[in-house]
C-alpha cells in the first residue's frame, strides 16, 4: 500500500506543480512528499520530476507513469468501492459559479453533508474557466455553452430563459413587439470569460435560432451587475427566469418577446476528461442533479 500512497502523492504533485502545494492538498509534511518521490525514482531508475525554482514539471517517462498511475489509483478506488458497503469519504474540491451556489446549492448543502458525513468540502466561486487538474479541482459547476474540451461534462438542467428590461428603459425606447423591432434598441452586452468578446442575444424561432447584435452603453462579466445594469435602465439583458423572478415580481423588470425566448441555459458538472469519475464527484453531481430537478427553473 505505500507504493499506492507513494503513487497519489506523485499525481498530485504533477497536479499541482508544486511539493509544497501537494504536501498541502494531502495534509501531510512537505518531507514526506520529498522522501516519496525519492522512493519512486529509485524504485524505477528514472527521474520523473524535473525541479525548477518555480516550477516542477515531470519529465517524459513522468507523463507516461503519471498517467499509468491515474488509471491504477482509478481501478483501486473503484474496486475498494465494490467491496465495501461505506459512504465515499475523504476531500472533494469543487468551483460553483456564484449565483448556481447562492441559488440553489448552498442551502441545500446541509442535506448533502448529512447524507455523506465522511465527505469534506473545498468550495470555490467563480464563472471562469478552472483549469481543473493544475489548481487541484475535483469538479466545476458551470452554466452555458461548454468551450474547454478538455473537461467531460455532464448535463444536470436546463434553465428557462427571457429577454427583459427596466420600464425606465421601455419608457425611453419604446418595448419591442417583435424581432424586427429590436432595431435601434440598446443591449447590457456580457462579455464571454473565454473569448473576450460580448454575447449576441438569441431568440428561438420557428425557422430556428436568431441571433442579434446590439450596441449597448455598458459591457459586463459579472451576472450581478447584468442584471442591476438591466434595472438601471441601461438596455436588454437575457438571463435565467430564477435570477430575476423577485425584479419581475415586483415590476423592476418586464418581460419581451416572449414568443420569440432565448433557449434554454444548460447546467453542467464538469470534470477532467483523462479521469475516471470517483465516487466522490459522482455522489455530488447525482446530489446536484436532485435539487436542480426539485428547484423552479
Amino acid at each position: 500500500m505505500d507504493r499506492f500512497r507513494d503513487m497519489q502523492i506523485f499525481v498530485r504533485i504533477v497536479e499541482r506543480r508544486s511539493f509544497t502545494n501537494a504536501a498541502d492538498d494531502l495534509h501531510i509534511p512537505r518531507a514526506t512528499v520529498t522522501n516519496a518521490i525519492q522512493r519512486l525514482e529509485e524504485r524505477l531508475g528514472t527521474r520523473l520530476l524535473d525541479r525548477t525554482t518555480r516550477q516542477v514539471n515531470p519529465t517524459l517517462d513522468g507523463e507516461a507513469y503519471y498517467d499509468r498511475c491515474l488509471r491504477l489509483l482509478a481501478d483501486m478506488e473503484e474496486a475498494e468501492a465494490s467491496f465495501r458497503d461505506s459512504a465515499p469519504k475523504g476531500l472533494l474540491r469543487v468551483n460553483l459559479q456564484g449565483t448556481l451556489a447562492r441559488h440553489f446549492v448552498i442551502p441545500a448543502l446541509p442535506d448533502f453533508l448529512n447524507r455523506y458525513a465522511a465527505l469534506e468540502l473545498s468550495i470555490g466561486e467563480g464563472d471562469r474557466l478552472v483549469d481543473l487538474v493544475q489548481e487541484g479541482v475535483d469538479c466545476v459547476l458551470r452554466a452555458g455553452e461548454l468551450q474547454d474540451s478538455t473537461m467531460v461534462g455532464r448535463k444536470i438542467a436546463e434553465m428557462q430563459q427571457v429577454t427583459c428590461a427596466s420600464p425606465a428603459y421601455f419608457a425611453r425606447h419604446g418595448e419591442p413587439r417583435s424581432l424586427d423591432d429590436l432595431a435601434g434598441h440598446l443591449a447590457v452586452n456580457y462579455v464571454s470569460s473565454g473569448t473576450g468578446k460580448p454575447f449576441p442575444l438569441e431568440f428561438s424561432t420557428h425557422t430556428g435560432l436568431r441571433l442579434v447584435n446590439l450596441p449597448g452603453p455598458v459591457s459586463v462579466t459579472g451576472a450581478d451587475i447584468y442584471a442591476a445594469s438591466a434595472i438601471a435602465g441601461l438596455g436588454l439583458i437575457q438571463v435565467p427566469r430564477y435570477r430575476i423572478a423577485n425584479e419581475l415580481a415586483e415590476g423592476s423588470l418586464r418581460v419581451v418577446l416572449p414568443g420569440s425566448p432565448p433557449p434554454p441555459m444548460i447546467v453542467s458538472v464538469l470534470y477532467p476528461q483523462n479521469r475516471q469519475l470517483s465516487s466522490r464527484v459522482r455522489v455530488f453531481a447525482d446530489w446536484l442533479t436532485e435539487i436542480f430537478a426539485r428547484a423552479p427553473l
